[in-house]
């Protein structure tokens, strides 16, 4: 593995198995009484915050502790950031409190790559999603959810996506999560098609190692995996469809949809889901549905990652070690 985790792009295709393989090794812990493993215990964690997040800050989180490692968690909101502190002096006081490792989401594109080349600090980085840029974990945990899926918990290991087809669909203009699938689910061999308004589609995404289309109903019969994008409101500075109900008639999944899918197939979302327009709650709430499977894969693929960077190359989980040992 790489000293850093910056972009999904910087993974080979052994490594992102040998990342998949290990979250399911983690994934087995949270079926034990203890939930706990001793691999990174007296290791420092920062989680290092500048903008608002919930599944990801919770799930490393959890990730963190889980693996014994001691946690800082640290929010831009109430801390000297707020005064105009930059991101260089506070990655000096971080290296001077000594952490091992530090997780960053940052609202600018390229800040955990500028923070983990700048030498400001000397510990790996692990990018939790930069602007409208990466957000490898992400990837991770999405290709982990559709190997389980469409390949089988055991039969997927040291298996990767190749000959799936996966279906993105909605802002992938906005969205670090589309950037970060394509190169990813390309690497493991899926064919990867993106489905979005003309307005919603990137300059130069025709460099990019996927198809594209701007007609859903055409792509759905042939998609083992479709993951809808939220429209990312927030990062908007003009209109770029009519109405939420023109968007919702084009580009939005319900009951009628989600029907022309193979049988086989599987509906996604990153989250935060806004239900009513690109996805309805009967389809969110479906079996084919894998938003809750997301999130705790989640916790495994994180797991996964930082024991990688910081825990060594011998097995994660070994069948002799006992429950006390895990507990300390």
């Amino acid at each position: 593995m790489m000293r850093h985790l910056i972009s999904a792009a910087d993974l080979t295709r052994d490594d992102a198995v040998l990342i998949l393989d290990t979250a399911e090794e983690m994934a087995r812990v949270a079926d034990r009484p203890i939930k706990k493993l001793p691999a990174l215990r007296g290791r420092t964690i920062c989680n290092l915050f500048f903008e608002d997040s919930t599944r990801t800050r919770i799930s490393f989180e959890a990730a963190e502790k889980r693996l014994s490692a001691d946690v800082i968690n640290f929010a831009a909101k109430g801390s000297s950031v707020s005064k105009g502190e930059s991101l260089k002096d506070t990655a000096q006081t971080l290296e001077a409190m000594g952490v091992d490792a530090v997780v960053i989401r940052h609202s600018a594109s390229g800040a955990p790559y500028r923070l983990a080349t700048s030498g400001w600090i000397d510990a790996p980085v692990i990018n939790a999603g930069d602007g409208t840029h990466q957000h490898p974990t992400q990837a991770l945990l999405d290709a982990f959810t559709m190997r389980r899926r469409l390949v089988g918990r055991d039969a997927g290991l040291g298996q990767d996506l190749a000959g799936k087809r996966i279906t993105l669909v909605g802002d992938v203009l906005h969205s670090r999560v589309a950037r970060s699938n394509v190169d990813l689910l390309h690497t493991l061999g899926a064919e990867v098609t993106l489905v979005a308004p003309p307005t919603l589609v990137p300059v130069g995404v025709e460099a990019w190692p996927c198809d594209i289309s701007y007609d859903l109903d055409s792509v759905l019969p042939k998609s083992d995996a479709v993951m809808m994008l939220r429209v990312q409101r927030e990062r908007m500075n003009a209109a770029f469809f009519p109405t939420e109900r023109e968007y919702s008639r084009r580009y939005g999944l319900d009951g009628d949809r989600m029907a022309k899918m193979p049988e086989h197939a599987i509906v996604m979302h990153p989250g935060p889901m806004v239900r009513g327009m690109e996805i309805t709650a009967e389809v969110a709430d479906s079996d084919r549905c894998t938003v809750v499977e997301q999130v705790a894969n989640g916790v495994s693929i994180r797991m996964a990652v930082l024991y990688l960077l910081l825990g060594g190359n011998e097995p994660a989980v070994t069948p002799h070690t006992s429950a006390t040992e895990e507990s300390k």
